[in-house]
């Protein structure tokens, strides 16, 4: 019966019968550091398990390379030949379109009080579900995506339509997957309700 014994010891020690000490996982240590009044660790961004490249670069940012490259595509490749009125009264129709949805979505966030900044999800203290926010969930990034679509249509180089498409890819990967992630574990229901209701971008 001895040798149980000192075996029962040496797992409660920590150890396989000399091998060295167990290893917890992360999950058992942030429930370890829970149960000891330690708080786990939380990634500044606004969750524990921020992926390279999320949350890196600001979407205007992203929004700005964007056009810059398009500019150079509409340099390089071949234009369309359209009537220059038909090109700036579309092109203006669809900036005017995309200022408005970034300028709802902007009221609408500050009249909740909440934080604008999207590299900061972790500040946000509440779920915006009124307003523009029942038409998308992201007014501000489809603002931004219509006047990419607005330079596009300006610059009349079929080329060009590579930078809305980047656009979308890497706001939809790198910014609004990490923060919906962030919204489902905050606001739990809440969240899964409105995320059944209003779709991502349109």
């Amino acid at each position: 019966m001895k040798p149980k014994a000192e075996a029962r010891a040496n797992r409660e020690d920590g150890c396989h019968s000399g091998a060295g000490p167990i290893r917890r996982s992360a999950p058992d240590d942030a429930l370890q550091g829970r149960a000891n009044g330690n708080p786990a660790p939380v990634d500044p961004a606004g969750g524990s398990d921020v992926q390279f490249l999320e949350l890196k670069i600001p979407p205007p940012v992203v929004g700005l390379l964007s056009a810059a490259a398009m500019w150079y595509l509409s340099t390089v490749t071949l234009a369309l030949d359209v009537p220059s009125a038909t090109r700036i009264g579309s092109a203006i129709a669809l900036a005017l379109i995309g200022a408005a949805f970034d300028f709802a979505g902007l009221v609408a966030f500050l009249r909740a009080r909440t934080t604008i900044n999207p590299m900061r999800p972790a500040k946000t203290t509440s779920l915006v579900t009124a307003g523009v926010y029942r038409i998308t969930r992201n007014p501000m990034y489809v603002g931004m995506l219509l006047l990419l679509i607005a330079w596009l249509v300006f610059l009349a180089a079929p080329w060009a339509l590579a930078g809305p498409l980047f656009f979308w890819a890497w706001i939809s990967r790198f910014q609004i997957i990490p923060e919906e992630r962030f919204m489902a574990g905050k606001f739990g229901d809440a969240w899964a309700g409105y995320r059944l209701r209003v779709r991502r971008w349109l």
